[in-house]
């Protein structure tokens, strides 16, 4: 089997798409086209189905992806490497939430190892966990932190650390409120404060009333911007209240300059996971970052 066919097979299996894998690849898309239709008849099985937006896989298609990927992945990793000891170093592309991966990915990344040496470069990206996945499924990132456990078997998963959230505020707007209001009325005592989110939707606040409150929350957002810390500085300044993971907030918490306006029971968590193509495990670069993380994470509180 002509191994040039197989990596464009693979490429249009990760990106999901004809026109979207010509342009990873360097092709026409009438050139991935002939040549996917080359495998098919090879094969004697339909590798994928054509829809109006892109491709999706056929059993036959998803089992080959699962069976070549990882052997493709590695070959492209001897080509692009060599053999000389000198060349070893490679470059790591990672992506994930920027918030988390500024604030605890990358400084657990780019720690001196105790020979003062690194096996990669490291190149970093944002972007939200559907942009991180799917550039990670197409090739363009080689590990990417997520909040969501990827489907089908081209990504493999593996829990990185659990994210706890709070609810917080400047100090004049817990007076406001008063000590005891959440306590007698719930959230009800809420309904006319400010708040700061990412997102117009209330991501943070929406799923913090859904599992502390059982209910929806009734404000909308008084101030929108789409980067947790930013929303922090914005509750620092008196904005309005916020649902924010609580390692963001910590020094703020420490030095008043915020307080928690709640202590649920149970407090609402987020988990993060780290997301490769399922065997890129077996290259170094990867597994080294993939476990250097892992070991940093058992000391994030």
């Amino acid at each position: 089997m002509d191994l040039a066919l197989l990596r464009t097979f693979v490429t249009v299996h990760r990106a999901g798409s004809f026109t979207r894998a010509a342009a990873l690849l360097g092709l026409s898309q009438p050139a991935v086209t002939s040549q996917i239709r080359t495998l098919e008849r090879q094969l004697g099985r339909p590798l994928f189905l054509r829809q109006a937006r892109g491709v999706t896989p056929t059993s036959v298609g998803d089992e080959l992806a699962h069976r070549a990927a990882p052997h493709l992945d590695a070959l492209v990793e001897i080509a692009e490497s060599g053999l000389d000891d000198e060349s070893s170093a490679r470059t790591l592309h990672l992506a994930g939430p920027p918030e988390f991966t500024a604030e605890r990915a990358l400084p657990a990344l780019s720690e001196p190892t105790d020979d003062d040496s690194r096996s990669f470069t490291l190149r970093a990206s944002f972007g939200t966990t559907e942009e991180v996945l799917e550039g990670l499924a197409s090739g363009l990132h080689d590990l990417a932190i997520s909040t969501a456990w990827p489907r089908g078997a081209l990504l493999t998963a593996t829990p990185l650390c659990d994210e706890e959230h709070v609810l917080v505020a400047a100090p004049r707007w817990a007076a406001r409120i008063g000590s005891d209001a959440l306590r007698l009325k719930g959230a009800t005592a809420l309904e006319r404060l400010p708040l700061v989110e990412v997102h117009e939707s209330l991501p943070f606040v929406s799923r913090y009333w859904a599992s502390v409150f059982d209910s929806r929350p009734a404000a909308t957002g008084t101030v929108i911007v789409p980067d947790l810390r930013a929303v922090l500085s914005c509750v620092i300044a008196g904005a309005g209240l916020a649902v924010l993971p609580r390692y963001l907030c910590a020094p703020a918490l420490e030095n008043g300059t915020i307080v928690t306006l709640h202590d649920p029971v149970v407090p609402p968590l987020r988990t993060y996971f780290l997301v490769v193509r399922t065997g890129t495990l077996a290259l170094a670069h990867i597994a080294r970052a993939h476990e250097w993380l892992q070991r940093a994470a058992t000391a994030w509180g």
